[in-house]
């Protein structure tokens, strides 16, 4: 089969290799008809992810046609149209009990590498490098996708490949990241990140009942789709000091909430930012939190700082006496997608939410290698790519 494989940091290639096989009874193998390139591929693709190789198979968000299952598999069917969530859970581990999926304890089989890193591991994940389980992604053709039963959704009939895409990561991540916030009627919420992550968070903020959401970037095509498809208020963090606007937008107050929806790569206009990409660059830092730390700063005391940008590894300079001295609560975590996947799906089939509006690139997986740059360098107004194998 064909595809998107990690040659060197910057550069995929698409190629041919093995179909993936049945391994274990409650695995599914899936013909992939409609797949994406997320925001959080970058941080594989750029180089910033620890144990990625030469030939991993990209992508962990993909749809499509259940084509085999193993024999211990119940619920999903030959011919079923479905969904995959990211995380890989087992579905009856203490975690995944209390439906932390992205926590599940037995679907990473490289544990010991992440819990070198993190103390503990969290569950495999497709096509995310070997510390989460090394798994083959979902830019292909076909997918083995474990636990069958758990990580998947079926498609009800007359549903569009766009309209419920988004439902294997980037939709529940952006609304966990509302959710986190615990919204209150009234309550003003700031996005870090107009991507397709901070989008989402901003649309969930607005369902899950905010007054006011405000999205903070410096793309303006991005800050264009926040004000008009999602009807936020916006700031370029390139042309306001973003402190002293939220600032004067709350009455001096805060955001009741702020979510950090960019994570590691975070760019930025200030001294600080620079330090970090300087220490990011000689491996003395893994990420850059020049972000959280704005986050953290302009949140009304005693408001949440919800965090569903990926972070890798260490950070400097956290403010944690903020934190602490004015009651902040911060709120984190990947995404357990399997807990959100249906009930998002009834919001989509009400009608509530339309996700296909942050597409703006669709290609064949043969362009996948240009598209990544395409995205990374945010050409071409490009927010979402959606290939199509």
């Amino acid at each position: 089969m064909r595809a998107n494989t990690f040659v060197s940091p910057g550069k995929t290639r698409v190629e041919r290799v093995p179909d993936p096989k049945i391994l274990n009874d409650q695995d599914a193998i899936v013909r992939i008809t409609s797949t994406a390139i997320c925001g959080s591929d970058l941080h594989l693709y750029n180089g910033f992810i620890p144990t990625v190789e030469p030939g991993d198979i990209f992508g962990h968000e993909f749809m499509g046609e259940v084509v085999e299952v193993g024999k211990g598999t119940r619920k999903v069917k030959k011919g079923d149209r479905v969904v995959v969530a990211f995380p890989i859970a087992c579905g009856s581990c203490y975690q995944c009990g209390r439906q932390m999926y992205s926590c599940c304890e037995n679907s990473n089989p490289n544990a010991w590498i992440a819990e070198k890193l993190m103390g503990h591991s969290p569950a495999g994940v497709f096509g995310y490098s070997h510390m989460m389980g090394g798994f083959a992604g979902g830019q292909a053709e076909y997918a083995r996708v474990p636990f069958a039963d758990v990580g998947t959704i079926k498609v009800p009939d007359g549903m569009t490949d766009e309209q419920v895409l988004f439902l294997s990561d980037i939709f529940p991540t952006g609304y966990m990241g509302a959710e986190m916030c615990d919204i209150k009627p009234g309550d003003v919420i700031a996005v870090w990140g107009c991507g397709p992550v901070g989008l989402f968070a901003m649309a969930s903020a607005y369902l899950l009942g905010a007054e006011r959401v405000i999205g903070i970037d410096r793309v303006e095509a991005r800050l264009r789709v926040a004000r008009e498809k999602v009807k936020a208020e916006t700031i370029n963090y390139e042309e306001h000091d973003v402190y002293r606007t939220l600032m004067e937008m709350t009455g001096g107050r805060g955001p009741d909430s702020v979510i950090d929806a960019v994570g590691m790569e975070a760019h930025g206009s200030t001294a600080m930012f620079l330090v970090d990409r300087v220490k990011q660059g000689l491996m003395l830092e893994n990420d850059r939190p020049n972000v959280l730390r704005d986050a953290i700063m302009c949140c009304r005391s005693g408001g949440t700082v919800s965090v569903v940008g990926v972070y890798s590894g260490l950070i400097d300079k956290f403010p944690m006496g903020s934190v602490m001295n004015r009651s902040l609560r911060i709120m984190t975590g990947q995404c357990h997608v399997q807990r959100y996947m249906k009930p998002l799906l009834e919001r989509i089939r009400k009608g509530e939410i339309d996700p296909t509006f942050l597409i703006t690139h669709r290609a064949n997986l043969d362009d996948a290698p240009a598209m990544y740059r395409t995205f990374r360098d945010k050409q071409d107004e490009c927010i979402k790519v959606v290939l199509k194998p």
